[in-house]
């Protein structure tokens, strides 16, 4: 059990929820899925039970994401995901309900943040906010963003991908695009398609985005073998893919990334750009383990580009220290249901 003033944050992304609690740490990494009675409604599993149903439950059980691209595609499934994961954080029998911090994307809309708001207290929070994920991913990644010089977060999660220049705890320019690692999956599973005949589910996309995925060439090329269904014959069927094919595939998304970071760039005072040359841009997020993504941005942006240690809880780490600053901070990177927002002073 926790004690009274539990602070938590949550990363509720596309593809995984983390929970950061304070004074602990990350302490649950699970994937946004639940698996659902078709007829029913009823919760069957949440989470990595869950994602071990996706594509191999019978007809009456549905594996599915509640979240899409960053936002609640289904309330009701998010709102009993997020009472599940909170419990799961802090004790089915704590007496005392935690101050939660969730991040969104930059781009989330007033109504989509009240869903949000809403999902949190009815999952059990005392007190729900909202931080815009790049804010929260800078201070999990560790950079001081409360003094006058530019840093630049790029977040690639698994629905969105959020780019921002902050400057004394703001976004001075941000952007926030459906384009992150699933998209890297389907366009993988699309290709296969096309090219070999071949049919297969998205946990195989991912493990092969994983094993053999680059975005830029590699020496000597990376193999992965994959089995499938055969668009042809329906029977199963295996084929041997390599980096190479990976990064065609992958071209399209890649070059929509870095089309993004460098509007953003173009639209960032010259004083900041100046800032960010010296520092680098910093990657956070599941999507930027993508082999040599970092290299081919600073290739294509002439600007340093480095990935934050532990990418993928950055965003959650940053959403738990964030709490420590509410009621010292003011201006319009957090939000709640009576308006509170905040930037560094």
């Amino acid at each position: 059990m926790f004690g009274f003033g539990m602070d938590i944050g949550i990363d509720l992304g596309t593809a995984s929820v983390l929970v950061y609690v304070k004074g602990k740490g990350i302490v649950l990494m699970e994937p946004s899925v639940v698996a659902v009675e078709a007829k029913t409604g009823k919760i069957v599993a949440i989470g990595s039970e869950a994602r071990r149903m996706i594509g191999r439950t019978p007809g009456n059980i549905v594996a599915v994401r509640p979240l899409r691209q960053g936002v609640i595609s289904n309330f009701d499934v998010t709102r009993k995901m997020l009472r599940h994961f909170i419990n799961k954080a802090c004790g089915e029998r704590s007496f005392f309900r935690p101050r939660v911090m969730i991040s969104v994307p930059s781009s989330i809309t007033e109504v989509e943040k009240r869903a949000v708001i809403d999902a949190a207290y009815q999952a059990g929070a005392k007190k729900a906010f909202l931080i815009e994920e790049p804010i929260a991913a800078a201070i999990g990644a560790g950079l001081d963003i409360s003094k006058p010089s530019g840093s630049m977060v790029v977040d690639i999660g698994g629905g969105t991908t959020d780019i921002a220049v902050i400057s004394l705890g703001g976004a001075v320019v941000s952007t926030s695009i459906k384009v992150a690692g699933d998209d890297f999956d389907e366009v993988i599973t699309r290709y296969i398609r096309k090219k070999y005949h071949l049919m297969i589910g998205e946990r195989t996309a991912e493990e092969l985005k994983i094993n053999a995925g680059a975005a830029y060439p590699q020496n000597p090329p990376l193999k992965m073998s994959v089995r499938g269904r055969s668009l042809v014959t329906g029977l199963p069927m295996i084929v041997e893919i390599n980096s190479d094919e990976l990064l065609e595939a992958l071209s399209e998304p890649l070059n929509v990334l870095i089309d993004a970071v460098h509007g953003v760039l173009e639209k960032t005072p010259p004083e900041l750009v100046g800032d960010i040359g010296d520092k680098g841009i910093v990657m956070t997020g599941g999507g930027s383990l993508l082999r040599d993504l970092n290299k081919l941005l600073q290739d294509r942006l002439n600007v340093p580009v480095y990935l934050a240690d532990d990418p993928v809880s950055c965003v959650a780490r940053g959403t738990g220290k964030a709490l420590d600053y509410i009621g010292i901070l003011d201006t319009s990177s957090i939000y709640s249901d009576d308006k509170i927002v905040f930037s560094e002073r």
